[in-house]
């Protein structure tokens, strides 16, 4: 990312050019890089990047404001009345060639007000050389890792030499799991959920454990003597036959890594989810530079610019450090199914279905703050206690971490 810092450095005011230089506040920092390309590719306008860890954040207790914004958590209620419409900036042409599911989570207040830049998916990695491979060539689900794992495992003394899945050794896989049983995590008053679907799901992660690997202490052990390995050498040596990550980790591990892995996405019932962190790109109702932002938008979403980016960035080795556009997937299906191939060519064949993407419902904007320090944290408590009457409910958890938090 060396290449950003001149960019970063230069952000001051505006001075006399400001109709025609636009502020984008991100953060992602690729979009340092990709308004440089803006910025060369024609004379009439300017974009500076100012880099944030929340914009989303900063848009309510800031008193300026950009006029764009390209950042996760911009559906929320505290943010989303920021945007001005953006449908009639980008042709329809454009508009069709993205993800609709991805588009939708854009369209507020009856107007389309954010359009969706990139996203991310969950990955099952596995060894090429299995004698095994899963059935389905785009996807694996569940019960089909529960049913091979379990043919894997090999213990000695009482103690496990090989795990197939290592089920409690990921609170993120444990999310997942609740996921696709349904939890449904979503912005309320300040978070709601199915808690049936989730008992579900809890209930279920503990039988698998159980039934498969004997107890959660087993997997502590499992993972307390193997894991200090990273899991792409764990499955190469067979240790253990499956391991999750989400593709943007898997398409940034080292060639040399990478290059004896096989992949799924994770699904259940024709249903891969996305990542909550998708980044969406909106433009400021107060934007001062409208036309230079309107300019900018235009030139971004459009499967000609965004393949110039990837292919720009391959120059500077960016790709080592940041998948595909801004972190993830492109959310213009065109770019994601003719031009990501012919950088990461272990996606021919296996790009996910249109269809079976969906979306995460809209979360509040300290919702990774939330997740981690209490939604997470309880779901490991879950899975190694077997009454619920001696955990604190989740209901309460969340209530005092806003209680004791103005993130």
């Amino acid at each position: 990312m060396i290449l950003m810092v001149p960019i970063l450095l230069g952000f001051g005011s505006c001075g006399i050019f400001v109709s025609n230089t636009a502020i984008l506040w991100t953060d992602r920092p690729e979009f340092a890089f990709y308004a440089q390309y803006f910025n060369i590719s024609q004379s009439r306008y300017k974009v500076e990047v100012r880099y944030f860890e929340s914009p989303s954040r900063r848009l309510t207790e800031s008193s300026g404001y950009p006029d764009i914004v390209a950042a996760s958590w911009l559906k929320s209620s505290s943010t989303r009345s920021s945007f001005r419409p953006i449908s009639g900036i980008i042709s329809r042409e454009a508009r069709a060639s993205f993800y609709p599911q991805l588009l939708s989570m854009g369209h507020i207040d009856r107007r389309q007000r954010l359009l969706p830049v990139s996203f991310n998916i969950p990955a099952i990695i596995f060894a090429q050389n299995i004698s095994d491979p899963p059935l389905d060539p785009f996807t694996i689900e569940l019960e089909e890792i529960r049913e091979r794992a379990r043919a894997h495992n090999v213990s000695s003394g009482g103690e496990y030499t090989r795990m197939g899945f290592n089920f409690s050794a990921s609170e993120e896989f444990l999310f997942i799991t609740a996921t696709l049983f349904g939890a449904g995590f979503r912005e309320a008053s300040p978070i709601a959920w199915d808690s049936q679907a989730l008992e579900q799901s809890l209930a279920w992660a503990q039988r698998w454990i159980t039934e498969v690997n004997t107890s959660v202490q087993a997997e502590d052990d499992f993972a307390y003597k193997y894991f200090f390995d990273p899991p792409e050498k764990q499955v190469n040596s067979g240790r253990v036959l499956y391991s999750y990550m989400d593709s943007a980790r898997f398409f940034t591990l080292p060639e040399e890594h990478r290059v004896n892995l096989d992949f799924r996405w994770l699904a259940a019932n024709s249903r891969i989810p996305v990542d909550e962190r998708a980044v969406y790109l909106g433009i400021h109702k107060r934007a001062r530079a409208r036309k230079a932002a309107e300019a900018f938008t235009r030139w971004f979403f459009q499967a000609e610019t965004q393949g110039l980016l990837l292919e720009a960035g391959r120059g500077y080795r960016l790709h080592e450090s940041s998948f595909g556009i801004a972190g993830g997937f492109s959310s213009m299906r065109t770019v994601t199914e003719q031009i990501f191939p012919h950088f990461y060519p272990s996606l021919f064949g296996r790009l996910p279905p249109q269809s079976y993407l969906f979306p995460a419902n809209i979360l509040p904007r300290n919702w990774i703050s939330v997740k981690e320090r209490v939604i997470l944290p309880y779901l490991g408590e879950r899975i190694r206690l077997t009454s619920r009457e001696n955990i604190r409910p989740l209901e309460w958890r969340i209530a005092d971490w806003y209680r004791l938090n103005r993130e």
